[in-house]
């Protein structure tokens, strides 16, 4: 079967290009399958980007070597099992090993774990639907859904619906580019680098406002204990 990428025009071939190769050899061999192991593992290790393998079977279906519905059925399903696999590892944590292990951890407190557990439980469909189609967020949204045991029935559901939005864009994007499917890849890393950044830039706010607040009280007391002329 003729290959569906050719990286020989890379002057010095990166993980994207090693990854594509390796996705082309999965899909050549087991078809549209292939493509739901790809998107199943992509869920369990990010570093196997969905925006590179998503495209990549759309531009192989264009080719004649996939079904185009059979990709979209396939890596819906490799995404639900995905996701699956978290959620049962967020269940076998519990929420009372996360909050013995919150309890030990520095800069957080169990109140921080009860407005995430309020704010899941309200909010938690809507999180586990648009989560889905937000690099990062992405696979790490079926742990606090396990955490807190939401139904297992809706969190099939919202993952399946997130999931064939999030995949069919993708695929039939890489199926109407074609050869130029990289376009698709190029666009959503610069989306992901910009969630990332987010995610890094509140992560550092966070511990700067904690840390501010847990030195203003050592401050005071050191004050106050201080020699009194």
């Amino acid at each position: 079967m003729v290959g569906v990428i050719d990286t020989t025009e890379a002057a010095s071939p990166g993980l994207a290009d090693t990854i594509a190769t390796w996705a082309t050899d999965v899909m050549e061999r087991l078809g549209a399958p292939g493509a739901g192991i790809l998107i199943a593992l992509e869920n369990l290790f990010p570093p196997l980007p969905s925006e590179v393998v998503l495209p990549l079977a759309g531009f192989t279906a264009s080719r004649g070597e996939m079904s185009l519905l059979a990709a979209v059925v396939w890596t819906t399903m490799g995404s639900l099992v995905g996701a699956l696999v978290l959620y049962a590892i967020g269940a076998l944590v519990g929420r009372e090993r996360l909050r013995a292990i919150v309890a030990r951890m520095p800069l957080l407190t169990l109140h921080d774990l009860d407005r995430s557990e309020a704010w899941f439980v309200k909010h938690g469909r809507k999180a586990v639907l648009l989560g889905r189609m937000v690099p990062i967020f992405r696979s790490l949204i079926s742990v606090p859904a396990g955490l807190e045991r939401m139904s297992l029935g809706v969190f099939v559901l919202f993952t399946t619906v997130g999931s064939l939005i999030w995949n069919t864009t993708f695929i039939l994007a890489g199926y109407a580019l074609g050869q130029n499917w990289r376009v698709v890849e190029e666009y959503v890393g610069m989306y992901s680098k910009g969630v990332l950044a987010l995610v890094v830039a509140a992560a550092v706010g966070f511990v700067a406002v904690r840390l501010a607040r847990w030195r203003r009280p050592t401050e005071e007391t050191a004050e106050a204990s201080g020699p009194r002329g």
